[in-house]
């Protein structure tokens, strides 16, 4: 396989089109960012930690039922995935209240939320990526009613995997975002699922494992990364 021109360049991961039109690479940089970019730094292994962790993930859903774009690891910090038609949508699921949630809502931080919460929102830097609901995918044509259904049902399925899954290593899964794509008529699970897309605390101390550390300002943001991908047995 050949790797070809750019074809996107996000905060953390570029894309590239490759000499087989179905599939692309994907290439997670060092880079980190916050705050719709306003906080940008580059922490070094943080691409090749994202990457195995994706990887581990990506398989993980797969085994459970959930279908995925991703391929293959192909090098320490990129990998093969499927070249899918994404649309704008973030699906987010929440089992803890904390972030934004407290600061629109003006509810306590901590609180489990049963059922878990379930939220879209409209892919959109600049627009600082608002809330949508149903009906404004429906009227904007940016999914059908029926890719609505399906991306609630894979994305509170990927909620029952993972929160087992991060349990049984001591880690509580407390909230985190999905995007999918279109491929060959079907809707998969696209982008990527690392510390960088969710919030994860050590259930006995609520110590923050995710990207808040470097929101926060609190340091060791790749060692934390790397703490969760042991827990859960990922060779880094």
């Amino acid at each position: 396989m050949q790797k070809g021109e750019m074809l996107a360049n996000g905060k953390a991961k570029s894309v590239y089109k490759t000499d087989e039109p179905k599939k692309l690479i994907m290439h997670f940089r060092n880079d980190t960012s916050a705050f719709d970019g306003e906080k940008i730094e580059q922490l070094d292994r943080k691409g090749m930690v994202n990457n195995k962790f994706n990887a581990f993930i990506m398989q993980r859903l797969e085994e459970g039922g959930i279908p995925t774009h991703f391929e293959k690891v192909i090098s320490e910090d990129e990998s093969v995935v499927k070249n899918l038609d994404m649309l704008p949508i973030e699906c987010v699921v929440r089992n803890i209240s904390t972030g934004s949630l407290c600061k629109r809502l003006g509810v306590a931080e901590g609180l489990d939320l049963e059922p878990p919460l379930f939220e879209f929102f409209l892919k959109n830097d600049e627009l600082h990526d608002p809330m949508i609901n149903d009906f404004h995918i429906i009227s904007f044509k940016w999914a059908t009613q029926d890719e609505i259904e399906k991306m609630k049902e894979l994305t509170f399925k990927v909620n029952d995997i993972l929160k087992k899954l991060f349990l049984d290593a001591g880690i509580i899964l407390v909230d985190y975002k999905l995007e999918f794509g279109r491929y060959d008529g079907k809707l998969l699970l696209g982008d990527e699922f690392s510390p960088d897309g969710c919030r994860l605390w050590d259930v006995n101390t609520r110590e923050k494992l995710d990207k808040d550390r470097f929101r926060q300002g609190l340091g060791g943001v790749v060692e934390a990364y790397e703490a969760v991908a042991e827990r859960l047995g990922i060779a880094i």
